[in-house]
């Protein structure tokens, strides 16, 4: 098979996404390590308190999900934020978000290789057997495995994310009925001690530690050439997909909260597993515990590993292809049409990070370049509209001229909150990935940017429109039913 030719005869990846996987893919990159590990930690923190940071990392989120959603739709490249940026600040800076954005989700995808490690070893330890195996090697494992699903083609990845998610919730809902018995309403009234030594930097460290639980909000743009009908469906994930984030979260911290007495929860901010920590604390073991080690390891794990293998690839593939790094970056493989050399590449480099063996360390670098590539596509959004006043925009977000600055204040405070080693790679991976653009932009000149103007916005048909619309619908629903009880279930303790 032959790779696709895009606009202007460019070498093209294959439209294969729908909404359900935009979503999926979307929700999977952030449903995983940092939820059940250093956001696990931080309800150990705060206590029911835990439930205000996540609201105020969600409000964060949603505006500039919407300026994705605008970028995205008028845009629908792969390599999202890079190409924002290339577009409307310029190719440095555009090359900056890009190689950020990588580094990020490669950090993502170790941390989850190294929590899905410590989960499965869990699955067996809920009946007291041990496994001799060392976590690095079985993290390890399942990195090479991903890597050549992804090799193997999107719509292996894409049908693989739905079976993980599907297979998580289905874990997650079973694990929620089990548990109720076990939670203890007055658990949520009862202030842990060490809470009130909590000051507003403590409180904003938390914020942004749990805010980590909501980075890669605008994942699908960054797949935006391999969606269909991206100007319909990449608005539409980006629009629940901070609400689904938040529903996740805080349904498992109040779990976490209702299971753990007060006096316990300064134990799981140590923990590399809370989860497993609290369940373990509270005497819950045998299946209990193997069914949420189970889905968290094969479905939350799996899930974010899945696709935060499969997208940061797509980033190198489209700088590659631009002439931004090495060309090789760019290769299509000739039977799967994917960035294979990338996927392999990020790959190592993956393996890499999981041999530190350091969670703290690996969601601090992550971190610090979640909010300097946001920081960068926040401002990117502005530069489009000067620049580029008379781009088609099927979505349009309104208030730009306030929203997007406070966005990027707000980012930049969370990101003094960071641990300095963290933000010293941080820098030096931008400063060697600005070396390698200087020698690539010589070598290649400056990149053949496709025309916004040829960038396909085909309407799907009358029968499929309705179906769109309908499976939106359908998905509007249960998100927003999802943040109402989350929430109830915070609030009726208080009213009991």
């Amino acid at each position: 098979m032959s790779p696709e030719k895009g606009p202007e005869g460019r070498l093209a990846l294959k439209r294969a996404f729908g909404l359900r996987e935009a979503i999926t893919i979307t929700a999977g990159t952030v449903i995983g390590v940092g939820l059940f590990t250093t956001g696990g930690a931080i309800v150990g923190q705060m206590g029911a308190s835990v439930v205000f940071a996540t609201f105020i990392a969600m409000l964060v989120s949603v505006y500039p999900a919407l300026l994705y959603a605008e970028m995205g739709a008028a845009l629908p490249y792969a390599g999202g934020t890079y190409r924002y940026a290339s577009l409307g600040l310029g190719r440095p800076f555009g090359f900056l978000a890009g190689w950020s954005f990588v580094i990020s989700l490669v950090a993502v995808t170790s941390g989850e290789a190294l929590a899905f490690s410590y989960y499965f070893k869990t699955v067996f330890l809920a009946f007291g057997v041990e496994l001799p195996v060392d976590d690095v090697a079985l993290a390890c494992a399942a990195l090479v495995a991903f890597t050549i699903t992804n090799v193997r083609g999107v719509q292996i990845t894409g049908r693989l994310q739905n079976g993980f998610m599907f297979f998580f919730w289905g874990c997650a809902l079973i694990w929620f009925l089990t548990m109720i018995p076990n939670v203890s309403l007055p658990n949520f009234v009862q202030t842990p001690d060490f809470l009130a030594g909590m000051g507003p930097g403590g409180f904003i460290a938390a914020v942004a530690m749990i805010w980590w639980c909501f980075a890669g909000f605008e994942t699908c743009c960054a797949m935006g050439e391999e969606i269909r009908y991206p100007h319909l469906t990449i608005p539409r994930a980006l629009i629940l997909s901070p609400f689904i984030i938040f529903a996740v979260n805080a349904l498992f911290q109040w779990f976490l909260v209702g299971i753990v007495p007060p006096e316990g929860l300064a134990a799981l901010a140590a923990s590399s597993a809370p989860y497993a920590e609290a369940m373990t604390s509270a005497g819950i073991l045998g299946l209990p515990l193997a069914l949420l080690a189970a889905g968290i390891a094969f479905g939350g794990d799996f899930s974010t590993m899945n696709a935060s293998i499969a997208v940061p690839p797509r980033y190198l593939f489209t700088m590659a292809r631009d002439g931004a790094l090495p060309r090789a970056f760019a290769k299509l493989h000739p039977r799967f049409q994917t960035p294979y050399v990338a996927i392999v590449a990020l790959g190592l480099l993956s393996v890499v990070l999981v041999a530190t063996g350091s969670l703290v360390y690996i969601s601090n670098l992550s971190l610090f370049a979640d909010l300097f590539y946001y920081v960068v596509g926040i401002v990117s959004a502005v530069g489009l509209r000067r620049r580029m006043p008379d781009l088609a925009r099927p979505f349009k977000v309104r208030g730009l001229m306030v929203g997007a600055p406070v966005s990027a204040v707000v980012y930049l405070v969370m990101m003094t909150q960071l641990a300095p080693e963290a933000i010293v790679t941080g820098i030096a991976w931008c400063a060697a990935g600005l070396a390698v653009f200087a020698v690539c932009r010589r070598m290649h000149g400056d990149a053949d940017t496709p025309k916004p103007a040829a960038v396909a916005t085909e309407e799907p048909a009358a029968d499929e429109r309705a179906r769109m619309d309908r499976e939106f619908r359908i998905w509007a629903a249960a998100t927003g039913a999802a943040v109402v009880v989350a929430l109830a279930l915070y609030a009726v303790p208080h009213l009991l």
